[in-house]
């Protein structure tokens, strides 16, 4: 027999909850209401069958007499339509008398134990639609996220930020010190590469005159996987002319903040760890400053390797003096800042599209902020000279093997870009601190696995 193709007329289990709590215990009350779901228990007693039935809104149970709806042929996981009457038991419990039962779509595998759900780690991620049905907790979490990804856009939005889409796919790659996905264009004839972020095509926005951008988006990097890295993770970019360092401070401060209140009612949250208040304003230090409070401040690359090795960092794969910097930021900074903290005014060998600062052309206006010792985002007061910038590339590029510039990045800068601040801020990771989650898969509903044999 064919299942039905659609149950039309029906109400959520929340809407018709709140109805059924009006109903007198033991009594039925009110027009007939339809229902539909996924069954997760069942309890029979003679001739009456409890169900639990559960939608996205919430779980009711269901009543159903033999006499009234017929016999009850449902496995759990079964996905059914309830037609009945608002109901409340002798014991208070919101119910649905059901008239008339209609099998929507039969479960052909058994599920997880109902009681325990998915506990097996890499099944969540590999069977994502698993865990989401049988965790309740899941559920609320991706919707959390989709709520802060919601709210992001609104606050810049309501800002004058114009949302725009630039390539995923690009001729050169550019905007971080990272390895990027390649792929080849049969028709073109060329490589391309899977972006590794934004920045540059949103900058020659702001050369066109739009002045307040953003993108959500993607962005790939084909490097290490870990607690807080992904090969395929959502970013946001914004762009602001007429600003610095010292403004997108303030702005990010701002967004975390209304992105905390809106989504999990609160600024305080618990996150690896440690109780966090991410109100503004947040705690600011300066990178130098802090390597000289460990005894790791020196420009000598062999100097600063030395002290990394006795220190048992491993600076092996740390070839230039700016990557054993970026080494000592990771392992011997960054875990020590709990409460957001935004890390700033860095060398100018580690921040290649940064603009210097008006004391020290050695240090520039860049910083990165952090929660509970990990890194959510990075910003920079932008280069706009163009000799500048390509001088920067050249010298990045002398730095990093297969590193590459973009001379037409450089030429739209010799058009004029007015001065600008940009910031990237890691939705995944935002999201890790607002859900209070430890691995960055668990805010990702399918993260990157390696196949099974």
């Amino acid at each position: 027999m064919a299942l039905p193709k659609r149950f039309p007329d029906r109400e959520e289990i929340a809407a018709l909850r709140v109805e059924a709590d009006r109903v007198e215990p033991g009594e039925e009350a009110g027009e007939p209401r339809r229902v539909a779901g996924r069954v997760m228990a069942r309890r029979d007693m003679g001739k009456l069958v409890f169900l639990d039935l559960v939608d996205r809104s919430g779980k009711i149970q269901l009543l159903v007499a033999e006499d009234r709806a017929g016999p009850v042929d449902l496995d759990l996981g079964d996905i059914v339509g309830a037609t009945g009457i608002p109901a409340k038991t002798r014991r208070g419990e919101a119910s649905l008398a059901v008239t008339e039962l209609e099998l929507l779509a039969k479960i052909r595998r058994p599920l997880p134990d109902t009681f325990h759900g998915v506990t097996e780690t890499e099944t969540r991620y590999r069977q994502r639609y698993l865990d989401l049905l049988m965790s309740e907790e899941s559920r609320r979490e991706f919707e959390v996220r989709a709520r802060i990804v919601a709210s992001i856009r609104r606050y810049l939005d309501d800002r004058g930020f114009v949302e725009v889409e630039t390539p995923i796919l690009q001729p050169r790659y550019g905007g971080a010190l990272a390895n990027p996905f390649v792929t080849h264009s049969n028709e073109l004839d060329q490589d391309l590469y899977l972006r590794i972020a934004t920045e540059l095509y949103l900058k020659r926005l702001i050369v066109g005159g739009l002045e307040r951008v953003y993108e959500l988006g993607r962005d790939f990097r084909n490097e290490s996987v870990s607690y807080k890295h992904a090969p395929e993770f959502t970013m946001v970019e914004w762009y602001e002319a007429y600003a610095d360092y010292e403004d997108t401070m303030r702005r990010i401060e701002e967004l975390v903040e209304t992105a905390a209140r809106e989504t999990i009612g609160t600024t305080k949250v618990t996150f690896r760890g440690h109780e966090v208040d991410l109100a503004a304003p947040w705690k600011r230090v300066k990178l130098v400053e802090q390597l000289e409070e460990r005894g790791l401040w020196t420009r000598d690359e062999d100097e600063l390797r030395r002290l990394l090795d006795e220190r048992g960092v491993d600076t092996s794969a740390n070839d230039t003096w700016s990557k054993l910097v970026d080494h000592a930021l990771s392992h011997l900074v960054e875990p020590d800042l709990i409460e957001p903290t935004i890390l700033h005014d860095y060398p100018v060998e580690v921040s290649p599209f940064a603009r210097p600062t008006d004391d020290d052309p050695s240090i520039v206006e860049r910083f990165e902020f952090f929660v509970g010792g990990m890194e959510l985002g990075n910003a920079f007061t932008e280069i706009n000279d163009p000799d500048e910038q390509a001088e920067r590339f050249a010298q990045q590029a002398a730095d990093a093997a297969g590193q590459q510039g973009d001379p037409d990045y450089v030429e739209a800068l010799a058009y004029g870009m007015p001065p600008t601040g940009g910031l990237g801020l890691g939705i995944d990771r935002l999201a890790m601190a607002l859900t209070g989650k430890e691995n960055i898969r668990d805010t990702i509903l399918f993260p990157a696995l390696r196949e099974r044999d």
